[in-house]
């Protein structure tokens, strides 16, 4: 069994559950196109391999990546057949997240747009044999509500939508939250509080049969998280936001996980560290409450040392916290 659908099975019984998921999402080519690889001097060879090494050290549940990248790994390389991890592809490539060179797209209100199919998604083609095995059968769903009423009606028929076709083909998905994109959205109140209330009203109008597998959403302080997990009937989880020091991703992991929470979804922060694959691990450790956040951030610069990898940061920058709702933790 992969380890999501058990991890999932336990929450279902018993929701304060100690299980917790972790997805790594490595799918930046699907907001800023040659940028994240090329523009870096990446060679997405060599990005797809690190993405494979990650998955086969096994301290992950999700591998999230666009679908052509999931050609070479899930369809060329097989990487997922006797694997624990489960493949997952970004559905919709909503245009706020379009992060291409010279181009705006991301400072005007959310449009819901989707480059794939379900069924794309699903078989790498239109036109599967009969009886073809799925190779991916997961996928991310990506909302942002703008309190715009056309924008954000637009984005709920979409989903709706989305979740019809997802149906018909035994699809399953899982749904990330953005905060509002736009610099001044008029929002009255805590955004937290706005986007909570926008969640439950979009949720309260899906079956059971059609909801999705987890929720995640940005981290708006423990208050926001606590109510969230309070207020529906869904597995909520986090997303990771911008990279940070190691403590600070480690801390966020914990204070979800103190506030409710059940899932991280760390895509740059684990992209960029000095090790992905001992990052991960030690991800994995804070999440299954073996370490602190700090003894997991000392660890890891012992063994980046010993390693012979020189830190980019010095263990002291590397305790901080820079996310302003975990100041305090």
């Amino acid at each position: 069994m992969k380890t999501l659908d058990a991890k999932l099975d336990a929450l279902a019984a018993r929701p304060d559950g100690g299980d917790f998921i972790i997805c790594y999402a490595a799918d930046p080519d699907m907001g800023g196109g040659l940028r994240p690889t090329i523009g870096q001097g990446i060679d997405p060879a060599v990005w797809r391999d690190e993405m494979a090494a990650i998955t086969e050290a096994g301290h992950t549940d999700i591998l999230l990546a666009s679908v052509s990248t999931m050609d070479h790994l899930a369809r060329d390389r097989g990487l997922f057949r006797e694997s624990p991890v489960t493949p997952a592809i970004r559905a919709n490539d909503t245009t706020d997240i379009w992060m291409v060179r010279g181009g705006s797209y991301s400072t005007q209100p959310s449009r819901p747009f989707a480059t794939t199919t379900v069924r794309e998604a699903m078989y790498g083609t239109l036109h599967p044999v009969p009886d073809q095995a799925v190779d991916v059968p997961l996928g991310l769903w990506s909302i942002t509500f703008n309190n715009d009423l056309e924008a954000d009606e637009r984005s709920l028929l979409r989903y709706r939508d989305f979740r019809a076709e997802a149906a018909q083909e035994g699809f399953r998905h899982f749904v990330e939250v953005f905060n509002p994109n736009v610099a001044d959205p008029g929002i009255d109140g805590p955004v937290g509080d706005y986007v909570n209330d926008c969640i439950a009203r979009m949720l309260a109008g899906v079956p059971r049969a059609s909801r999705p597998e987890f929720l995640k959403v940005a981290y708006n302080g423990p208050h926001a998280l606590e109510d969230l997990v309070r207020g529906i009937d869904v597995v909520v989880g986090v997303l990771g936001g911008p990279p940070s020091t190691a403590n600070d991703s480690f801390t966020l992991v914990r204070d979800v996980k103190r506030s409710g929470g059940r899932v991280a979804l760390f895509g740059r922060r684990i992209k960029v560290a000095d090790s992905p694959i001992l990052f991960c691990e030690l991800l994995r450790r804070v999440a299954d409450d073996e370490l602190s956040p700090e003894d997991a951030t000392r660890e890891y610069h012992g063994r980046l040392t010993a390693a012979g990898i020189t830190p980019s940061r010095s263990l002291e920058d590397d305790l901080m916290i820079e996310t302003p709702e975990l100041l305090g933790s």
